[in-house]
């Protein structure tokens, strides 16, 4: 069963933010900001000049082309073609873009140390995905990642998993393993059974590793297997990830 604690990571969701700030501060248009006499390049002997109709018209031409050159600027700035598109991330308490997660594996007797990264969460589909990180599983690669993605309890999958040889026995038994269940246990079967996941003290999640990063084309791996799949618990209060992997051929 591995289990994960949460590494202290920033936050990429408020440096997104932070960023967005910036550039929507450095877009106001300059017709409203009011010009000195170094923001338009102008000898400072203009100060001592009398206030004469032909110096006010010096400022403000010079204040017309500073911003012309300013929307010539953003006009030829180049657009992101899938910004229409792109999918803003989305957090529950520590699971969000860019947070991380390290703690280790036990299969039998061995334990492994393994990173768990996280980079997309979204959670209006119920789903994120990231990489998976372990060492020492093989001679052959001592290293291995993996790119995995997770089925979120709640609104959109159930606890029953329906896919990769798991029957609904094989759920009862893996879920009830986590404590936080024994109270859902009697609702785990029905398929419209109302569990949100954003008004528990845990998230409920099936991880499935697709393949090898960065070589995709590797289909096995003598020693190790990604054909099954994690049943994962993560706590909102610790930060903590519990989780069993099934496969029909291989140790919880």
């Amino acid at each position: 069963m591995p289990v994960f604690a949460r590494i202290s990571t920033v936050d990429p969701v408020e440096a997104t933010s932070i960023a967005s700030t910036a550039n929507e501060s450095l877009a106001e248009p300059l017709s409203d900001a009011i010009c000195t006499c170094s923001d338009l390049n102008i000898p400072c002997d203009v100060h001592s000049s009398n206030n004469n109709a032909s110096v006010l018209t010096q400022l403000k031409q010079q204040a017309v082309l500073k911003q012309q050159q300013h929307l010539a600027q953003q006009k030829q700035c180049p657009r992101d073609p899938f910004e229409s598109v792109r999918l803003p991330p989305t957090r529950t308490c520590h699971l969000y873009p860019g947070s991380k997660f390290q703690g280790r594996q036990k299969s039998g007797k061995q334990s492994y140390e393994v990173i768990v990264d996280i980079k997309h969460v979204n959670l209006s589909e119920s789903t994120l995905c990231g990489y998976l990180h372990i060492k020492g599983l093989t001679e052959e690669y001592p290293e291995l990642t993996t790119f995995f993605d997770a089925e979120i309890v709640g609104p959109r999958y159930s606890f029953l998993t329906r896919k990769w040889d798991a029957t609904e026995e094989t759920d009862k038994d893996h879920w009830t393993l986590f404590p936080p269940f024994e109270h859902l246990a009697s609702i785990f079967r029905k398929e419209n059974a109302k569990f949100d996941f954003r008004d528990q003290e845990v998230v409920f999640m099936r991880w499935k590793e697709h393949f090898l990063v960065p070589d995709h084309r590797v289909k096995g791996i003598t020693g190790a297997s990604f054909a099954g799949f994690y049943y994962i618990c993560y706590h909102k209060l610790t930060g903590l990830i519990n989780g069993y992997y099934y496969h029909q051929s291989s140790d919880k």
